[in-house]
C-alpha cells in the first residue's frame, strides 16, 4: 500500500464496488507496464528506436501517412515493427483486473481507447465492447483508395531490419488492386484514414450508454495524457453527462476536477492496489 494515497485508493475501491457499470478509458500509458515503449517526447521515442535519432526524425514526423507514398519500406519499417511488437506483447495484470471488474457489473463494461495496439482484445475483452477511436494497427486499408474497405492484418507478416528500421519486401498490399496497403490507423495530418470501423464501434458505445443511462457509472482512466486529448475529452463527457465518478491513473498528469480521484501511479500498480481493497 502507498500510505500517501491510501485514502484515495480506498475511495476508488468504494466507487468501483458501488457502480452498476464500468467504463474503461485508456491512453498510451496503459501499455507501459506491459513493456511497450513510451513515446512521450522525442527522447522517449529515440530511446525506443535509436535509428531515428541518427535520422533526426521525431515520432510526430514518423507517424505521418506521407511516408507510405514517398518511401513505403521506411513507413512499414516503423509500423511493421510496432505490429510485430504488439503481437508478441502480453498485457499486464491490470487488464485482467479491469475485465473481471467489468464482467461482474450488472451493466457490464465498455472500453474507449486511443491505443491502436489491440491489447484489450488480447487480454480477453469482448470485441463488441471496445471503441478504438484512432483505429487499429491490426487492420489495413488500401493506400490507393480503390475501395472504402478495411480488412484484418491477421495474415500479414512484415520483416524489419532493425539496424535501419526499413521493412524488407514483400510489403503488405491491397487484396483487390495490388497497391500498397497501410495500417487503418489515424496518423498525424491524415486525410485518408477510413474511420468506418471506429465509427461503428462508437455507435455500439453510444447504444450501450443509452441502454444504461439510469445506471450509476464509474470511469477508470489509465495512462491518458493531455498531449493527445481524445481519451480525456471522453472521460470529461461521461462525467458530465452521466454524473460518473472519475478515477484517473496517470504517473505524470493525475490532476482531476474537484470530487474525483487522481492517482499518480502506473496503471498496473494502481489497479492492483485498488483490487486489494475490493477483496
Amino acid at each position: 500500500m502507498y500510505p500517501e494515497y491510501r485514502a484515495d485508493i480506498e475511495r476508488a475501491a468504494v466507487h468501483i464496488r458501488e457502480a452498476e457499470a464500468l467504463v474503461i478509458c485508456a491512453g498510451a500509458g496503459m501499455g507501459v507496464d506491459s513493456g511497450l515503449p513510451d513515446f512521450r517526447g522525442d527522447e522517449g521515442f529515440w530511446r525506443a528506436y535509436p535509428p531515428y535519432r541518427q535520422l533526426k526524425v521525431s515520432f510526430v514526423e514518423m507517424a505521418q501517412p506521407q511516408w507510405f507514398r514517398r518511401d513505403p519500406e521506411f513507413a512499414w519499417g516503423f509500423y511493421g515493427h510496432r505490429l510485430n511488437l504488439y503481437r508478441r506483447t502480453k498485457p499486464h495484470d491490470g487488464f485482467r483486473l479491469l475485465r473481471e471488474w467489468g464482467q461482474a457489473k450488472p451493466g457490464g463494461y465498455f472500453v474507449f481507447t486511443s491505443n491502436v495496439d489491440g491489447q484489450f482484445q488480447q487480454a480477453g475483452f469482448s470485441e463488441e465492447g471496445i471503441e478504438e477511436c484512432h483505429g487499429s494497427i491490426h487492420h489495413l486499408q488500401c493506400l490507393a483508395g480503390c475501395r472504402n474497405e478495411i480488412w484484418p492484418a491477421d495474415d500479414v507478416r512484415v520483416e524489419v531490419d532493425e539496424s535501419t528500421m526499413r521493412a524488407r519486401p514483400p510489403l503488405p498490399s491491397c487484396e483487390r488492386c495490388g497497391s500498397p496497403a497501410r495500417p487503418n490507423v489515424l496518423m498525424f495530418g491524415d486525410w485518408d484514414w477510413i474511420p468506418d470501423r471506429s465509427l461503428a464501434q462508437d455507435e455500439r458505445f453510444q447504444a450501450w450508454l443509452s441502454e444504461r443511462r439510469k445506471m450509476s457509472f464509474v470511469v477508470v482512466e489509465c495512462g491518458a495524457g493531455t498531449a493527445v486529448p481524445s481519451v480525456r475529452a471522453q472521460s470529461a463527457r461521461l462525467c458530465s453527462h452521466f454524473n460518473a465518478a472519475l478515477i484517473r491513473i496517470n504517473t505524470r498528469e493525475p490532476e482531476v476536477p474537484p470530487g474525483h480521484i487522481g492517482l499518480p501511479m502506473g496503471a498496473r500498480t494502481a489497479l492492483q492496489e485498488i483490487h486489494q481493497q475490493l477483496d
